[in-house]
């Protein structure tokens, strides 16, 4: 199937054949048959891109101050290639279509395929098919074309501004700003019973509102504009304002505080900045408010992504109900969307559709895009049919987020044949085979896995999904390399240990540390004058508590997701295996467990404090840790400088060094010379366990959990 992208890092638009998306839980996948642009957002993104590399930085002035600090972490020549790998990424487009289901997730209910749906979000974008979450779509009536129910998305977020307004029947509105939703705004407002008045700076998008029969639409340069305002509202000024522009000018926030009634309204639904002159605000006691895109349950992964609703008596009107209201009024024809539809193109011609945008030399309402649905699409891409071998590492990639495009896939680059990729995104799939040569982009996980020219599955995916493809990939025989964790909990720790003994294939977690240059150097430094005792600082730094991360049936939280890692070497180092784990943690508003205290017993007397702390300085490195024993001390700080001290004291610094080459070459000479893991399986599983262990501890207030 083809999809549209654009190039970050010069702008540059194409249609590009990717695989289908993965159809996941709580989804359902749909042929697109029209797809919407929205001139005002999306437009901004292309025209961003475009930029320089220094108008790109002046526009994203957030995005810069992480490159700085990521420099002082990585050092400049690794956070210049982090940059680079996200400029030159392929990023999709477009989040406002509809067209006709034609494959249901087993656990959602209320759809059948054929059935026509209207879709929005980050998924739902100018592509041939679209995998949207349940919560993220809407029936639409055979009834209505889809070509105007492509635009409910967009629909919905002006009608979450009016609600935000709470504007009654009789009463009046300024809608500032002309574009797609302005006048989508206006059209609602008007079949409320409210009184409106628009006004823009682009006369082009005050004559299509005209056009429309608005009798009071102005250009806002208009000749005594506040004083007609004002007037045509009794002397009292408007009840509400939405703000609909899209600007880097504080004008419509002043303006809207000097032409509002008292205890006026003033929602801002565009991209406008909200500092303004106190006067009018202060006198009037007004109230001004933000409208989130299209309602309650945006942005929340617990609606989108688990499909779990708001009930109606609590949230009247959630960013579904929000879609269905409006798609009920085109339905009805209580919305007339051909006056606001000013373009369509077929898909072949979207770049075309973007450029008109870009040149500004016409009206632009709603663009929109129509594809041909009597098109035989492909579920995979094959790039190139590769010759293999059982002598190499042949892989399939599962999963490729941003940890993976930054260490794990450079350090693979020589020492695997790379065969095919599967990852969540289409255009990522796409993005990382081009970039890293491989043969074929799949649709999802299980068709990488049958692959019989694969002998080698690596698994990047989130936490949630990796004792799944574990399993899969040994049942079929192949040697698995999964990134922490294992997996989540003891049930699907048991199913892995019974998989591993019946499978031919190695395993192995990407527990890098034990890999690193100074971990060895430590290693022969202290000797085998055990026992040992270990104190181990993490400064892990805060993540923001809906992160999924913290997500129990996604990411596990923090100490099954990382500090397992810490764990792990904690026991490489002592020699031995763990026999006890003792824990106790600080308990944040949030509850989340990221302040954690590990006490490790190891069978040959060992001990080791791991002190796992997410509230600390982001000033302070990362990781600091101290080894003693036989009258000697080894400390690693950030794995960029070592010092071991016995009689003397020596020193060591290098570039950080976490041993991610190291680690896979490692695991690649296994799978080529047939030998066992690098990592004993019985270590790997004793590591995951002890993570488990630790949160029980936790819960029994530092209660010692025997393995």
């Amino acid at each position: 199937m083809e999809q549209l992208i654009q190039s970050l890092k010069d702008g540059a638009m194409q249609l590009m054949e990717v695989p289908f998306p993965a159809l996941q839980s709580g989804q359902l996948l749909i042929r697109n048959h029209y797809s919407v642009i929205s001139p005002g957002t999306e437009g901004k993104t292309v025209k961003d891109a475009r930029l320089s590399y220094i108008g790109k930085a002046k526009a994203r002035k957030e995005e810069v101050k992480k490159v700085i600090t990521s420099a002082q972490t990585f050092g400049l020549m690794k956070t210049y290639k982090m940059v680079m790998n996200k400029l030159e990424a392929y990023s999709p487009l477009g989040y406002s279509c509809a067209g006709e289901v034609i494959a249901i997730a087993d656990d959602v209910s209320g759809y059948n395929i054929g059935d026509y749906v209207a879709c929005g979000g980050n998924t739902a974008g100018h592509s041939e098919v679209v995998c949207v979450p349940a919560n993220l779509c809407v029936k639409v009536s055979k009834k209505t074309p889809l070509k105007e129910a492509a635009f409910t998305t967009i629909g919905a977020i002006a009608l979450q501004g009016i609600r935000q307004s709470e504007l009654k029947l009789g009463e009046s509105c300024l809608v500032i700003g002309l574009g797609i939703i302005g006048q989508l705004s206006l059209q609602l407002l008007h079949a409320a019973g409210v009184k409106c008045i628009g006004i823009d700076i682009d006369e082009n998008q005050v004559q299509l509102a005209k056009k429309q029969n608005h009798p009071l639409i102005f250009n806002r340069n208009h000749s005594g504009l506040e004083e007609l305002i004002v007037e045509e509202t009794g002397g009292f000024g408007v009840d509400a304002v939405l703000i609909t522009a899209s600007t880097s000018s504080s004008d419509p926030v002043e303006l809207a505080g000097r032409v509002s009634r008292k205890k006026g309204k003033v929602i801002i639904v565009g991209a406008v900045p909200t500092g303004f002159s106190r006067q009018n605000y202060f006198k009037k006691e007004l109230d001004l408010r933000m409208s989130s895109s299209y309602g309650p349950g945006r942005y929340e992964s617990a609606y989108e992504e688990k499909g779990l609703d708001y009930p109606i008596g609590y949230v009247r009107w959630t960013e579904n109900r929000n879609m269905q209201a409006f798609a009920d009024l085109v339905e009805n024809h209580k919305i007339d969307l051909n006056p606001i539809i000013s373009h369509e193109f077929d898909f072949e011609d979207a770049a075309a559709a973007y450029q008109l945008i870009v040149d500004k030399k016409e009206v632009i309402g709603g663009i929109v895009l129509k594809y041909d649905t009597g098109k035989e699409l492909k579920r995979e891409v094959i790039l190139n049919k590769k010759a293999v071998s059982d002598k190499q590492v042949n892989i399939g990639l599962v999963g490729a987020g941003s940890f993976a495009q930054n260490f794990l896939l450079p350090a693979l680059k020589g020492k695997v044949e790379f065969i095919g990729v599967a990852t969540a995104r289409p255009t990522n799939s796409r993005y990382i085979a081009d970039k890293y040569g491989f043969g074929f982009c799949a649709q999802d996980a299980s068709e990488l896995i049958r692959n019989t020219q694969l002998n080698t599955v690596f698994i990047a995916t989130r936490h949630n999904t990796h004792a799944r493809y574990v399993i899969e990939a040994l049942h079929a025989d192949k040697n698995v390399f999964v990134e922490k964790p294992l997996c989540l909990n003891e049930t699907e720790l048991e199913e892995i240990k019974e998989a591993h003994q019946k499978s031919k294939g190695i395993l192995m977690i990407g527990f890098n540390r034990r890999f690193a240059p100074f971990t060895a150097k430590v290693k022969k430094f202290i000797g085998n004058d055990l026992p040992v005792s270990i104190n181990y600082r993490i400064n892990a730094g805060q993540l923001p508590a809906d992160h999924w991360v913290h997500d129990p049936e996604i990411g596990g939280g923090r100490i099954i997701g990382e500090a397992c890692h810490f764990i792990d070497l904690a026991q490489h180092i002592s020699g031995s295996a763990i026999d006890s784990v003792a824990a106790s943690a600080v308990r944040t508003s949030e509850n989340l467990l990221d302040n954690v205290t590990i006490n490790l017993s190891m069978k040959n007397g060992s001990i080791a404090n791991i002190s796992y702390f997410s509230n600390g300085s982001k000033k302070i490195a990362k990781e600091y840790l101290e080894v003693f024993g036989a009258g000697k001390t080894a400390i690693i700080d950030d794995f960029k400088k070592l010092t071991l001290a016995d009689s003397k004291v020596q020193t060591f610094k290098s570039e950080q060094d976490k041993g991610y080459v190291a680690e896979v070459s490692a695991f690649a000479e296994a799978v080529v010379q047939g030998k066992e893991a690098p990592i004993p399986s019985d270590e790997l599983f004793l590591s995951t366990l002890a993570s488990f262990k630790v949160i029980e501890s936790v819960k029994t207030a530092g209660e010692k959990q025997a393995l």
